[in-house]
């Protein structure tokens, strides 16, 4: 088959909650499939669980690798530098370098640090917003009222940046991280956050008396205590910075979604607040953001679900079609808060794991409970298909949920 004739990986959805329609079809042709990339690339599609979770265990695939998910017509991509302004850091180092930066900064990201340092201001911000809510007038967006500040406070705490900040840092995010925008614009975003953090490591330095995860990563590598150098502890600030606030945004925003328009496992939940952890476990499952997969890059050849991979070839886990494998998870298209599931790869799979999930699970287990709670009778104050989503985003995710009650 000629590259012209390859089928092009899916990227339109037609219904609210579920990946595109064709990921199906090609999961139960193949588990890997060659296709061409939003932006022209050519590689494979892995659309089945357990080779996705083969593609992210082999230390055989590089986790340095193009960029796939960028527009086909734009002129100002560069693919010697698929990433434009932004360095990526740790996230695209393979062993043993990726290993040494997530050693650094693992012990912050635990159950048990996240229990201990962060879900008492969690639990407090969640309860302000929701007396928030609860005060003002309706409808309410959810996005602006819960989803998108409560996220925003947790990184700011977690780094020390301050929280009046936010709208530049959002807004850089959002352009950055929205892929119907040019790589240029795209760019623009990605300056704004570098000079920010540029600007508040150095600030940091000045101030003794500096807290979070930033200041003690300075005064570490300053005292001799670590590797980092300066660009180093920028490419972290910026990384945690928008990652921490944008990721659990769209997730919270569509679990709320998710539960307003399933009123039986909203139901469910409601009565046995204790269901929280596999309710949210199964959320992550079901609704998957990372919208168009993460990327691998084969560094030999090699044989996966029957296909030959060559060396240099692009291999992207469709995490979406992988997550909704019958394969893996039984009846996979139905939202079942009680489903027991040993894993699944919302969270990508392996040792590049989002690092930041526990802090994910930590505000979603406080934030939907509360919500339920306090608000039976809310419901959506739009149709289903009025709600406006993000459809370009790295994310998937809701730009507005106007809600009452």
């Amino acid at each position: 088959m000629s590259e012209s004739d390859l089928p092009v990986m899916p990227t339109t959805r037609t219904t609210l909650l579920d990946p595109p329609v064709e990921y199906a079809a090609l999961r139960e042709g193949a588990p890997i499939t060659r296709v061409r990339f939003p932006n022209g690339l050519v590689g494979w599609l892995v659309t089945r669980f357990e080779e996705g979770s083969a593609v992210f265990a082999d230390p055989r695939m590089s986790a340095r690798r193009p960029r796939h998910d960028t527009l086909a017509d734009d002129e100002t991509y560069d693919p010697e530098n698929p990433g434009g302004e932004l360095d990526p850091g740790f996230v695209f180092m393979d062993e043993p370098d990726h290993g040494l930066f997530r050693r650094l900064l693992a012990g912050r990201f635990t159950p048990k640090s996240v229990q201990k340092n962060l879900q008492p201001y969690i639990d407090r911000i969640v309860t302000e917003h929701l007396d928030a809510i609860e005060a003002a007038p309706k409808p309410v967006d959810l996005i602006e009222a819960l989803a998108l500040p409560i996220p925003c406070l947790v990184i700011c705490e977690l780094l020390g940046v301050p929280y009046t900040d936010r709208d530049g840092f959002h807004h850089a995010t959002e352009v950055m991280m929205d892929l119907s925008h040019t790589q240029e614009e795209r760019n623009k975003g990605a300056r704004w956050l570098i000079g920010y953090i540029t600007d508040l490591v150095a600030a940091k330095r000045a101030d003794p008396d500096s807290t979070g995860l930033l200041a003690d990563l300075i005064r570490d590598a300053d005292a001799g205590e670590s590797f980092l150098t300066d660009k180093d502890l920028v490419n972290i600030g910026v990384l945690l910075l928008f990652a921490g606030h944008d990721t659990t945004m769209s997730m919270i925003g569509l679990s709320a979604l998710t539960l307003l328009t399933h009123p039986d496992q909203r139901e469910r939940l409601a009565g046995e607040p204790s269901q929280i952890g596999p309710a949210i476990e199964e959320l992550l499952r079901y609704l998957t953001i990372v919208q168009f997969g993460l990327g691998r890059v084969a560094l030999e050849d090699l044989e996966l679900g029957g296909a030959q991979i060559a060396k240099g070839d692009l291999v992207v886990v469709a995490m979406a079609a992988a997550n909704r494998d019958p394969r893996a998870f039984q009846d996979p298209d139905t939202l079942d808060i009680d489903r027991k599931m040993a894993r699944h790869m919302a969270f990508g799979y392996g040792v590049h794991q989002c690092l930041g999930q526990n802090i994910a699970r930590a505000e979603l287990r406080t934030i939907l409970p509360e919500l339920l709670r306090r608000f039976p009778d809310m419901r959506l104050a739009v149709e289903p298909e009025q709600v406006p989503m993000d459809a370009h985003g790295t994310n998937y995710g809701v730009r507005k949920l106007l809600v009452t009650w």
